[in-house]
């Protein structure tokens, strides 16, 4: 077995098992997160080939939505994140085939392709691999063509029953305050591979910073919210270790 075979293959399986599907697929998406790190200026060459070259391809591929998100730069270094939603293990398995056998692509993407050593487009890409929760099995796409602000979290556990614990909190109540109060989910899902295991990983959507701002601020005096974390297997010094919190605002070309 060819080793591009064999990394397909144990992709598939990994995913098959998470999921509980022997046949690659499953009722709850799959989320490729992607984070480059880069310098400022190469942001432009990042774009080209993101949005002229990977995008167009997932689409011809039938892959996406595909949303694209950046950060202000800290320390001269610039964040851009990534997020490719998938159907099925299958489909992530194949993709890189898929491109390396797509000529519109190749050709797209050959700047970003031929980078030397001496000037790479980025310093490091960081990617993670999630399955949907059962609780909100499908991502839900907000409109693109309105202004946004993405909100990304990433809740890690010591272990994987505290992060299970997590996520059923979030499907027997938290996820219902969530929608009530203004903060309204893109996707919610389990790390299956990737760095800071176990986590739980979620997007919320705003239109601006002081929506995100508000509603948040709604959320923390909501008195179901409150009966509910006063649970003691759901208080968050039993179930979650640590909290990442991310604003990013989408691309122009961005699809999420």
């Amino acid at each position: 077995m060819e080793r591009r075979e064999f990394v397909g293959t144990s992709v598939a399986a990994l995913c098959s098992a998470a999921t509980g599907n022997a046949a690659g697929k499953s009722e709850s998406e799959l989320y490729e997160l992607k984070t480059y790190t880069l310098k400022p200026a190469q942001q432009p060459q990042l774009d080209e080939y993101l949005g002229k070259a990977l995008l167009p391809a997932l689409k011809r591929l039938g892959i996406g939505p595909v949303g694209v998100f950046t950060e202000p730069p800290e320390k001269d270094l610039l964040r851009v994140t990534v997020l490719i939603v998938h159907k099925s293990a299958d489909e992530i398995a194949t993709l890189a085939a898929h491109l390396n056998a797509d000529d519109i692509y190749g050709k797209a993407a050959r700047s970003y392709l031929t980078a030397k050593a001496d000037d790479p487009v980025y310093l490091r890409i960081e990617s993670s691999l999630l399955s949907a929760i059962a609780g909100m099995p499908r991502l839900e796409k907000p409109d693109a063509s309105k202004p946004r602000l993405l909100n990304l979290r990433i809740y890690e556990s010591h272990n994987e029953r505290a992060a299970a614990k997590k996520v059923e909190m979030f499907e027997k109540g938290e996820l219902a305050i969530f929608r009530r109060v203004g903060l309204t989910p893109v996707f919610f899902a389990s790390a299956l591979v990737g760095s800071a295991m176990p986590n739980l990983t979620y997007m919320l959507v705003f239109a601006n910073e002081e929506g995100r701002k508000a509603a948040w601020d709604t959320f923390r005096g909501d008195d179901a919210w409150l009966k509910l974390k006063a649970i003691p297997e759901y208080a968050d010094k039993e179930i979650v270790s640590r909290i990442t919190n991310r604003i990013l605002t989408p691309t122009s070309y961005s699809e999420i």
